[in-house]
């Protein structure tokens, strides 16, 4: 081979590893913006869980019973501000709270019962967008050339969302619909 087609094909394997790095930058960017906002959605999912078991525990307490109003009311402050930042543990008892309440909920405005309802299914999803937007960014950050250009710079790895969000008895007697389940 002559030194000019030499030339040629190490210019083509530039000119394709500038391609693909120019792409795996565009996925990268899309990827963070991706968890952005999955995080985004997931947060206010969260919050808003927060807010409605809160309301059930100040405003019920009699349908959920005292003591365990008590308890709702404690985890939905603890979800919401987590003390020594485990988030994860804090919305946890919320859940475990949440679907422990009893499947009928006398006095309770079917508003509120299906409004949890819809939060809780919303927060699962929410939780499962967010950890596949970080699972395919951990997918993409290490692949080894990926890792070797260093094209992911200075960006913290995002971590994973894990929480028990199985809604068997979370709905608290209510059906997808908003009806009472007897």
């Amino acid at each position: 081979m002559t030194p000019a087609t030499w030339a040629l094909l190490a210019g083509g394997v530039v000119l394709l590893l500038l391609v693909w790095t120019g792409w795996t930058l565009t996925r990268l960017n899309r990827l963070d913006s991706r968890v952005a906002h999955a995080w985004t959605t997931l947060n206010t999912q969260l919050q808003r869980r927060a807010g409605l078991a809160e309301e059930l525990a100040r405003d019920f307490p009699g349908a959920v019973g005292d003591e365990r109003a008590a308890r709702l009311a404690a985890a939905a402050a603890g979800a919401r501000h987590p003390a020594g930042g485990d988030r994860e543990l804090a919305e946890n008892a919320l859940g475990r709270e949440l679907r422990e309440l009893p499947p009928d909920l006398r006095g309770v405005p079917t508003a509120l019962r299906s409004d949890l309802s819809g939060t809780t299914t919303r927060v699962g999803l929410a939780r499962r967008f967010y950890n596949d937007a970080v699972r395919d960014t951990h997918a993409l950050r290490r692949r080894r050339l990926t890792r070797l250009l260093r094209l992911h710079g200075s960006r913290p790895m995002p971590r994973f969302f894990d929480i028990d969000d199985r809604l068997e008895g979370a709905s608290g007697g209510v059906d997808a619909a908003g009806r009472g389940v007897r």
